[in-house]
């Protein structure tokens, strides 16, 4: 394994020394057909990028915007900015208008790179009302309007001219100076803008990718935002190792992909494998007779799967799955076994076990923006997986706890501070430089961190009892009747939830216990559907303490998702615009 790397474009220096003959290092998917970049078109294209910049005359601590799908131009900018000494702003695609527009302003953007001219097109209106207008340079090709094309042409012009003072630029860049500023998702308020510097970045990238089995000849898909760090830090990852990156088409066409490139592995969130985990539980629903009775012991075998036990006969059972089932799933996803990272927030137990047996080893990690962003991971290197922890805390940090449980961390992973904002930066960074996480966790034996809650999201009774409400929706989301939920009772007698039912699964039921509708609305008010859902409930009371236990439910036929501001754009609950959308059903829960 190569050394720790001092900034973000030591990668390409390192990826031209040790594969400078791999042609797929970063490839796209457009209109079925992969489109691939080498190590040497890579580096090429990130100088050229960097020499058209520095040209117009752009430089130290400007900052430039990206506003894209996960593409290779992506990291053209991204190496490119920084090799010119610019600062990188990689924005969500999905946000909505105000929060653009603060981010644009907030920055103090110079360079706004927008990914296609339709794009363009929803944005335009946005950046005319810019404090300080900033030049747009669009990532596909066009005649109409200055795009990359046009940067690596200027770039290819003043090569020979700037080269070697290009080279004496990047050997000043210091590994502290900031690389980039990341606005948080955020489930609440005005997003915030994340400094992070090249170590930051770079000794993030190193812990993880040490911990890795995956290997410089396999294939990764990369599906979620660039503009978030948690998939940032895992491309660089891939970087670090040799690992060719293909870029998903869309987030529809996720398991055509992972088929095509023969993928080795990915990183995802949660909610992402909650849905894979559906539709194999689908697809055992199909099949009758012999089949259906193997598929469901395959199926009742994985969720109970248990990653210590190598007794003869238990991997005698396993192997069995796996030749009647469990194959037949890799092959749909391209062959090969995997290596999955999940982070972001809790994955259900079942969904690791099952994924596990079927060989799609799946790795619960932790971390936020605020520290680049892994603290903790579990590591198919070091050959522990403890199911229900996040794993051990990264090499070279520093982790304790508050007096109310709260994660501290401390190390070359925590963020210079907030931009603009030393107040908020104080308020989460410590004077001992501890960061404040936020979350409520403790260690499993005394190595394994577990997060129990978040802080902010626990509330108290009007008796004097706390609810931990993180921990009983993931219990409720278990059920395959729930898709998403809300537990809710602040200051009230009782905790109650808001419930999103599966629909699919709802409407096979009801046709299996002939319960006739006409619509959604319909359904969730018969009798039978309210008591279901009740029976489902009623599962997760019996495993919390009395005063944990949802003592009404409301059934709700919205689905939540980032379009209609319900999840945050890591498909986390926004709590408050979930509480303001239902605060008639909330007054009327508990005036009952």
């Amino acid at each position: 394994m190569i050394e720790q790397l001092p900034r973000t474009f030591d990668l390409l220096t390192k990826l031209e020394e040790r594969f400078p003959e791999k042609d797929d290092m970063l490839c796209r998917k457009v209109h079925g057909k992969w489109i691939k970049h080498s190590v040497k078109d890579y580096v090429r294209r990130s100088h050229l990028i960097a020499y058209a910049l520095v040209h117009y005359g752009y430089g130290k601590d400007d900052k430039a915007i990206t506003i894209c799908s996960n593409r290779p131009e992506w990291n053209f900018l991204d190496m490119g900015l920084n090799i010119a000494h610019m600062i990188h702003v990689p924005v969500y695609p999905t946000l909505g208008n105000d929060d653009f527009l603060h981010i644009f302003n907030h920055s103090d953007a110079k360079i706004i790179f927008v990914g296609s001219e339709s794009q363009l097109k929803k944005l335009s209106p946005i950046i005319e009302r810019m404090d300080t207008p900033a030049r747009v340079i669009l990532m596909d090709d066009s005649d109409t309007h200055e795009c990359l094309r046009d940067l690596y042409r200027v770039g290819e012009e003043h090569e020979d001219t700037l080269r070697v003072p290009v080279e004496k630029m990047k050997r000043d860049i210091d590994t502290d100076e900031v690389a980039s500023i990341i606005y948080t998702s955020g489930t609440t308020g005005t997003p915030k803008g994340v400094m992070l510097t090249h170590r930051n970045l770079m000794f993030n990238a190193y812990g993880h990718a040490v911990k890795q089995t995956v290997t410089s000849d396999q294939r990764m898909l990369s599906f979620l935002p660039l503009c978030h760090v948690y998939e940032r830090s895992m491309n660089y990852e891939y970087q670090y190792i040799g690992i060719s990156i293909y870029y998903a088409e869309s987030l529809g066409t996720i398991a055509r992909d992972l088929a095509d490139c023969h993928a080795n592995g990915f990183c995802a969130v949660p909610r992402v494998l909650e849905m894979m985990y559906d539709k194999l539980e689908s697809a055992g629903k199909n099949l009758t007779g012999f089949k259906r009775k193997v598929y469901d012991w395959a199926w009742k075998f994985g969720n109970s799967y248990d990653n210590y036990n190598h007794g003869k006969f238990y991997n005698f059972k396993r192997n069995l799955a796996d030749r009647l089932v469990y194959s037949k799933w890799r092959e749909k996803l391209g062959g090969n076994e995997m290596l999955v990272v999940s982070g972001g927030s809790s994955i259900q137990a079942k969904i690791v076990r099952l994924f596990n047996a079927a060989r799609l080893h799946i790795y619960e990690g932790y971390g936020m923006t605020e520290t680049s962003p892994v603290i903790a991971v579990n590591s198919p290197v070091q050959g522990f997986n403890v199911i229900g922890t996040v794993g051990k805390p990264m090499e070279g940090t520093e982790l304790k706890f508050a007096d109310d449980g709260e994660i501290l961390t401390k190390g070359p992973h925590v963020m210079a501070g907030y931009y603009k904002d030393p107040e908020a930066t104080r308020s989460v960074i410590d004077s001992e430089g501890f960061m404040h996480t936020g979350d409520i966790g403790r260690l499993v034996d005394g190595e394994y961190l577990q997060i129990t809650d978040r802080k902010k999201e626990i509330f108290k009774l009007s008796v004097g009892k706390y609810v931990a409400p993180q921990v009983i929706e993931n219990m409720l989301r278990e059920s395959p009747y729930i898709a998403n939920c809300i537990v809710i009772g602040e200051n009230q007698k009782f905790a109650s939830a808001i419930i999103v039912p599966d629909f699919e699964r709802l409407h096979f039921w009801a046709a299996k216990h002939k319960i006739s509708y006409n619509d959604n609305d319909e359904l969730i008010a018969a009798p039978k559907v309210i008591a279901k859902i009740h029976e489902e409930i009623e599962k997760v009371n019996s495993k919390t303490a009395p005063h944990e236990h949802i003592k009404r439910e409301r059934i709700v036929c919205d689905e939540w998702g980032t379009a209609n501001n319900m999840l945050s754009q890591t498909l986390k609950l926004k709590r408050s615009n979930i509480h303001k959308k239902y605060s008639e059903l909330i007054r009327e829960i508990y005036r009952i």
